[in-house]
């Protein structure tokens, strides 16, 4: 059996130089590997008393759904400016190379509700701080921060250091 990391393409100097790009299409397009990345993260949550799961657009969506509806919890997507239909509060945040806005549903998260954060990859953490200061926003608490792959030296632990995270893959460097 192929180890999670065996499935995952690393493309050097993508975006640009210097940057090994870690490519999750690859995962989603072999059977064993898509199947192997949803048990591999729903395994890290087995021991979470949660309520509901929340991914951004769009691989955060890919490995959200499948997991809520394996355990019988509730999806919000989290998405950017102008693609959800009801009233919504924002968040903005910082990006290597300027700004951007998350947008989740007002009443998508009960006060109380007890979060699963999940995303394919974490980096600098800057996308997850805007989803758990929407959680936060609307009374909810993130039990946990899940990713397929975690970028160790792009420091998300030390932005996200009050919170519980779990990652399948680390890889060091950018």
């Amino acid at each position: 059996m192929k180890r999670l990391e065996e499935y995952i393409t690393s493309i050097n100097d993508f975006p640009k130089k210097g940057i090994i790009y870690r490519d999750v299409t690859s995962v989603l397009e072999d059977k064993k590997g898509l199947k192997l990345a949803i048990d591999s993260m729903q395994d890290l949550i087995k021991n979470i008393d949660f309520d509901v799961v929340v991914a951004p657009e769009s691989r955060g969506f890919i490995f959200g759904m499948p997991i809520a509806y394996n355990l019988n919890k509730g999806f919000v997507p989290v998405r950017k400016p102008g693609k959800l239909p009801r009233e919504v509060i924002s968040q903005d945040y910082e990006l290597e190379y300027g700004s951007s806005t998350l947008q989740m549903h007002k009443d998508a998260i009960k006060k109380g509700d007890r979060v699963v954060i999940i995303d394919d990859l974490m980096a600098t953490g800057g996308t997850t701080q805007a989803i758990v200061k929407l959680v936060e926003k609307l009374g909810g608490k993130v039990v946990l921060i899940c990713s397929l792959i975690e970028l160790v030296d792009l420091n998300a632990r030390e932005l996200l250091k009050d919170y519980n995270i779990k990652s399948c893959v680390k890889y060091k460097g950018e």
